[in-house]
């Protein structure tokens, strides 16, 4: 299949093979990318699923039609939450790139007594926009879920997750690519002696 561009699309805004475009990514499909009605895209859920899709016109503008689902497998092996202090100015937008490209599942925003104070909720959706686009950029099949803005205490109290590590700068400690190589991959439930769940 050729290079084909990828576009995130709301789950809601799917029926019956019909998706249902925004003003704003109409505009983006045809004045930026300069799609024509015929010309095919990649739309992806950010929930895992990706579907090749035919951009189509209207009178009361551009939708598109699903042809046929996409198999991808192109995720970490493991689902890995980032939590960072929130930095100065918009220096936080590239936390988010950044580690919605190299695979991260969740990112938390953490702020702290020498972080900026609690951001605004436009900031939050910015973020996940950020978020959508790197993953539309970078292939792959979710988007980050980018959560509200917590304290370091709460987040360190309520993070359930098995591995947890806390990586600073400076000082001669264990590499973070150290402590995972020696972590045991995970496997799959019938080797754990778990039955899979049904979808």
């Amino acid at each position: 299949m050729p290079q084909l561009q990828r576009l995130a699309i709301n789950a809601d805004r799917i029926c019956d093979k019909s998706i249902d475009l925004t003003k704003e990514q109409q505009h983006y499909l045809h004045r930026v990318l300069r799609l024509q009605a015929g010309d095919k895209f990649i739309a992806m859920d950010g929930r895992g699923h990706w579907w090749l899709a035919v951009l189509e016109a209207r009178e009361t503008g551009l939708f598109a039609s699903i042809t046929e689902e996409i198999a991808v497998n192109k995720e970490l092996a493991v689902e890995v939450t980032l939590m960072a202090a929130l930095p100065k100015g918009n220096g936080f937008d590239e936390v988010v790139r950044q580690a919605s490209e190299l695979g991260a599942a969740t990112i938390a925003p953490v702020t702290s007594d020498r972080t900026l104070p609690k951001p605004s909720p436009q900031k939050v959706d910015r973020w996940r926009r950020i978020a959508a686009e790197a993953a539309e950029q970078s292939e792959r099949q979710f988007v980050p879920a980018i959560c509200e803005p917590i304290s370091f205490d709460l987040a360190v109290k309520d993070c359930t997750q098995k591995h947890r590590y806390i990586c600073v700068a400076r000082g001669e400690k264990r590499h973070l690519w150290d402590c995972l190589k020696s972590l045991e991959p995970p496997q799959p439930p019938e080797l754990r002696g778990e039955k899979e769940l049904e979808p």
